[in-house]
């Protein structure tokens, strides 16, 4: 593997951290909702490109935490306090708790596989967007306006994430933060279990790993990245309704993280800038037909491209202790130092020859 997936993921975000000296106001607005979708391709990469685990329902962990982040900046949660940045933290840690009482329901026992897995993910997305919709605690159909920006007073007076350029670098921050975990854990030990899982789960099984358990622990990371991405959301926009929680977002997730490269996080990432310009082009072209146009190329990318538009681009090079030279290389340097640690045997003379000769 080249270091082109090395240099061009360097560029990315060299070109992300400049954007504000290019830009109009409003295009950072439009960019930081790019980025917060990202975080949301980047969250199914990892349990689907990684692990196998094709999930139809992101969305659901998705608005979970876009209605927690909403819910806590309002202060209509009973016994905790107004605050958009303790919404942030509680909208994060809603999102894994609730995947990690799907993994538990889903993964042991009579654990669901393949499209059994896929229908139970959409079905529970759907029903919890009915429920949305018919609750009027959370705003019912209508959904919460006037949702708390991020408030940085204490590093200038008055200033909060509402301002274009401090949304987006807070955008900007989250987004590299969420893609230096990820890419950690997925160069990590715990990626090539992930990985093994998505190969061949029952050979990883006979090793001895709890299938269980691993599958459970990704799903709860993913859905703890994508409720940080719909609190994001909830605060850029201002408002949050049950559409951020059903089929279409969870079809759109869907379809960034595979038309850029669902093996690839930043690819994934880079996959829902890519959608949403051609939705933005093809719908001001076409109208409502733009749909139609999206859901062809959908198709056509999974069918002739499996790695996505952009896997193979922001590829990165495989860890050292993963590559062929870097395995070759730390065996032949133990067999060297085995062999001078190891001490000198007598020569032993041939079968029926003496040692003096004769």
């Amino acid at each position: 593997m080249t270091r082109l997936g090395l240099y061009t993921t360097i560029i990315f975000w060299l070109a992300m951290a400049m954007l504000p000296l290019v830009v109009r106001p409003w295009d950072l607005v439009m960019f930081s909702q790019l980025l917060i979708y990202g975080i949301a391709a980047m969250s199914l990469a990892l349990i689907w490109g990684q692990g196998g685990l094709l999930c139809f329902g992101q969305a659901l962990f998705f608005g979970v935490g876009a209605y927690v982040m909403a819910l806590t900046g309002k202060g209509l949660i009973p016994g905790i306090a107004a605050s958009a940045w303790l919404g942030l933290g509680l909208a994060t840690l809603s999102g894994a708790l609730v995947a990690l009482l799907a993994g538990f329901a889903l993964f042991f026992g009579q654990a669901l596989r393949g499209p059994y897995f896929g229908i139970v993910t959409i079905a529970a997305a759907v029903i919890v967007e009915r429920f949305a919709t018919n609750w009027r605690y959370i705003g019912g159909y209508n959904g919460l306006l006037d949702i708390e920006p991020l408030s940085f007073a204490l590093i200038w007076p008055g200033l909060d994430s509402a301002e274009p350029l401090a949304g987006y670098l807070t955008a900007l921050l989250a987004a590299f933060a969420v893609f230096l975990l990820l890419n950690a854990l997925v160069r990590s030990p715990f990626g090539t279990v992930l990985r093994g899982l998505r190969a061949d789960e029952q050979r990883v099984a006979s090793l001895g790993y709890s299938v269980g358990l691993w599958k459970t622990i990704a799903f709860c990371i993913g859905g703890g990245t994508a409720a940080l991405s719909g609190a994001l959301f909830a605060v850029q926009f201002s408002f949050v309704s049950p559409a951020v929680i059903g089929f279409a977002m969870s079809t759109e997730i869907l379809i960034w993280a595979a038309v850029g490269g669902k093996e690839v996080l930043l690819a994934a990432m880079a996959g829902a800038a890519v959608v949403k310009y051609f939705e933005a082009v093809l719908s001001d072209a076409i109208g409502h037909y733009y749909l139609l146009v999206i859901g062809i190329i959908f198709i056509v990318v999974v069918v002739a491209l499996p790695r996505g538009l952009l896997g193979r681009l922001f590829e990165l090079p495989r860890p050292q202790r993963l590559r062929a030279d870097g395995i070759s290389g730390h065996t032949q340097k133990h067999r060297e130092r085995a062999d001078a640690a190891a001490p000198m045997e007598p020569r032993q003379p041939a079968p029926g020859k003496q040692e003096d000769g004769t």
